[in-house]
């Protein structure tokens, strides 16, 4: 039986863990405002998140090198699971992702990505059988009441792509719940450190080889704001996120870590007005409120 001072410590490990994924969500959050701020500049979805792999790359090698260096080698099924973690999680989802935000407003994209949560549960229940708690589901119904209003708001004002747009950020949020389940499987084993730079060297190599592949290389040279945005989208919108949702798989496993995710429509709603000049009404207030308890409900969960 565990003694009664160990207890605080497992409570706080959880609410640690889920501080990590929250502030993890709302810097991964922020891409679409920056992917916004980018396509000002008439630059294309392949071309953007070619950028910002690019940027990204130096980050991710240096780490995979050394983490290289220092751990034990990988099987030959591990390496395997690595490569496919790579192009679903961060080259498939992220492709189709900066694709919707072609026709769809920051913060509708964040919103249909917030279905993320209901692939990995529904995922967990129905395909590793594993169990999701009462307060879990409650949790997840109550943001989803929020989301709800803030959809239907946003589709009505949507102009005549935003079924496309929505189709290609839906494909993303299922390729992204697969990645978060894939790798909370493997991430005890290898390290989130490891895990992700081997994972993001991967994606890295698959987006630049797809720039060179469907577009001319002059797309290269671009104003000089293109690449000033292009590094913030690569440093604060990917590097530092990827590694705080792994730390926060590692600590508190993805389907918690994918609820708390849904503090992201929430901060790229703010965040699109304020940046974007995207409105902000009463019926987005109310989602807002309803996502912000949803959030409240999973940090009472019992670790």
């Amino acid at each position: 039986m565990a003694s009664p001072s160990a207890l605080p410590l497992t409570r706080q490990h959880f609410l640690a863990g889920l501080a990590i994924a929250i502030v993890g969500a709302v810097l991964f959050s922020t891409k679409a405002i920056v992917a916004k701020l980018i396509y000002r500049y008439d630059v294309d979805a392949v071309t953007l998140i070619a950028f910002r792999m690019l940027f990204s790359l130096p980050f991710f090698a240096a780490i995979g090198l050394w983490k290289a260096r220092t751990s034990p080698p990988l099987t030959n099924g591990e390496r395997g699971r690595i490569v496919l973690l790579g192009l679903i999680g961060y080259y498939l989802s992220s492709f189709l992702d900066f694709l919707g935000l072609q026709y769809i407003t920051a913060g509708l994209e964040r919103l249909i990505l917030f279905l993320t949560p209901s692939f990995v549960l529904l995922i967990s229940v129905f395909g590793l059988k594993k169990k999701i708690t009462a307060l879990e589901w409650i949790a997840l119904l109550t943001a989803y009441s929020g989301t709800v209003l803030v959809f239907l708001h946003d589709v009505r004002l949507g102009g005549a792509n935003v079924w496309l747009g929505g189709a290609f950020v839906l494909g993303s949020a299922m390729s992204y719940a697969m990645y978060l389940l894939l790798s909370g499987q493997l991430v005890n084993r290898i390290g989130s450190l490891r895990l992700v730079a081997y994972a993001m060297c991967v994606s890295s190599i698959a987006c630049i080889t797809q720039f060179f592949l469907l577009r001319p290389p002059s797309l290269l040279v671009q104003p000089m704001a293109v690449y000033g945005l292009s590094l913030v989208n690569a440093v604060l919108c990917t590097v530092f996120p990827v590694y705080l949702t792994m730390l926060a798989v590692e600590r508190i496993g993805a389907p918690t870590a994918s609820q708390a995710g849904m503090i992201g429509p929430v901060s790229t709603l703010f965040l699109g007005a304020l940046v974007l000049g995207e409105p902000i009404t009463g019926i987005q207030l109310a989602g807002t409120a309803l996502v912000l308890l949803g959030i409240y409900l999973v940090s009472r969960k019992k670790a």
